[in-house]
């Protein structure tokens, strides 16, 4: 096992794998932007180094910079977190080029299913569903007109880098397809450096679902059943739960049995989640494969009595997965998390960076929060908006609402706007309650916010 690790990361994730690592005997380094020198998880670790100014691309983006602050400390291994550097195969290989362990997959692994072009058709040759696209990436509009006709619309351009939502186009109509290509490629190309595009049929009021896995060096290939992410925002995830409302116990095998189809096909290693589609008729098809940990992972967590952080470390470590032999996992229980964001819902989600001027937990049974503030911690508006993670367990769905709302109740942010109030709406919605939101959740539930 380490001695030492570095956390090339920030707020709640930074907080999260430090405690895990402290938990294994495990000392870490931070490593901050002058931004976050008085936050909590720069306190909280062993050791930290300043490595830039407060943008990223300054500071947590920097691979020579983290790589020197982890063989200046002693460092033997560097885990990404997720978001920055997590899904970036320049850093993998930067770390095994300086004798770092880089707790994630190899990159190789990242490269090839990071393109969603290439992850695509690796999926196909493995037999696992995927939604009818076109031949790789698109040379041109004329070349996306030609697959929208013969599969029909609507479809969806996508871009082959990256994710988040970010050169992905919905077109409905034919006149909207040539702008549309272009904004998508223009999109990709600014936030990527990769204006590469492709084209897939687009499946209908579908629901999102995804499959937590793990994998080691002695062929242990574990899923740790799936997630429901339906509820989004521009396809930016809000909610979670585990397991989804929507799945079958057969459904449910099949999602596991192609995951791991997915996994063997990339010779993948460490935690990684395999994403579906799952449409109206229960059918479900490959959409990507996210090559780090998840922000939602706390709900697979819960149903499954499994640290997900400990056992990347583990992998990474070279040693076998603690929890290969509970295979099969059987759901026990339901978890909900929710997305606390320094964002103001009534105002087109609009960050909402600041001061807290007053912070009051939720506790009790089943309720568990993951989040790096503190009263008077200031909310950057450099990085991500994400300031907390609400996550309640219950031995059904029902009751896993039931305490939700009363943590929700309890939970106190002043000085920014935040997302809870968005949450408390979406958990009194009956057709969430029903358990039959899909994707468009919001447009068809909550018209007044876009």
């Amino acid at each position: 096992m380490f001695q030492k690790i570095l956390v090339a990361n920030r707020g709640e994730v930074a907080l999260r794998v430090m405690r895990a690592a402290r938990e294994l005997g495990i000392k870490t380094v931070a490593v901050y932007s002058t931004e976050d020198a008085d936050t909590y998880p720069v306190q909280y670790a062993d050791e930290a180094v300043c490595i830039g100014p407060a943008p990223s691309n300054k500071s947590y983006l920097q691979i020579p910079s983290i790589i020197m602050a982890a063989k200046n400390t002693g460092a033997e291994a560097i885990h990404p977190g997720y978001g920055f550097l997590a899904e970036n195969a320049e850093f993998a290989r930067a770390c095994v080029d300086n004798d770092l362990v880089f707790i994630g997959p190899s990159a190789e692994c990242i490269e090839r299913m990071g393109d969603k072009a290439s992850a695509r058709e690796t999926m196909m040759a493995c037999a696992v569903p995927t939604v009818p696209g076109s031949d790789g990436i698109c040379a041109g509009v004329e070349d996306a007109r030609a697959f929208a006709e013969r599969v029909g619309y609507p479809v969806l351009i996508k871009a082959t880098a990256g994710g988040g939502g970010k050169g992905m186009r919905e077109v409905h109509d034919p006149a909207d397809l040539e702008p549309q290509f272009k904004a998508a490629s223009a999109e990709a190309e600014a936030a990527f450096g990769n204006g590469g595009v492709y084209l897939e049929k687009l499946v209908l009021r579908p629901r999102h679902v995804e499959v937590q896995v793990l994998a080691d060096d002695f062929g242990n290939y574990v899923t740790l059943c799936e997630r429901d992410c339906s509820i989004q925002r521009r396809h930016q995830k809000l909610l979670e739960e585990a397991p989804s409302p929507a799945l079958t116990d057969e459904t449910r095998r099949a999602m596991g049995v192609a995951a791991v189809k997915a996994m063997r096909a990339v010779n993948y290693r460490n935690a990684g989640t395999i994403e579906f589609l799952l449409d109206q008729d229960g059918n479900f098809y490959f959409m990507e494969m996210n090559t780090r940990v998840q922000v939602e992972h706390p709900v697979t967590e819960m149903i499954t009595d499994t640290d997900i952080i400990k056992e990347q470390i583990r992998i990474a470590a070279g040693e076998p997965i603690s929890c290969a032999g509970r295979m099969p996992f059987v759901p026990q229980g339901h978890a909900i998390e929710m997305r606390i964001n320094a964002e103001d819902p009534e105002h087109s989600f609009r960050p909402c960076p600041g001061t807290i001027t007053k912070l009051r937990l939720p506790g009790g049974p089943g309720v568990r929060v993951e989040t790096y503030l503190q009263e008077g911690s200031r909310i950057s508006p450099y990085y991500d908006s994400l300031v907390a993670k609400l996550i309640c367990y219950g031995q059904d769905r029902n009751e896993a609402i039931a305490r939700a709302k009363r943590a929700l109740d309890e939970f106190v942010i002043e000085g920014i706007a935040t997302t809870i109030p968005f949450h408390k709406r979406v958990l009194d919605n009956q057709v969430f309650i029903d358990g039959e939101a899909t994707t468009d959740f919001l447009e068809t539930q909550m018209g007044d916010l876009r």
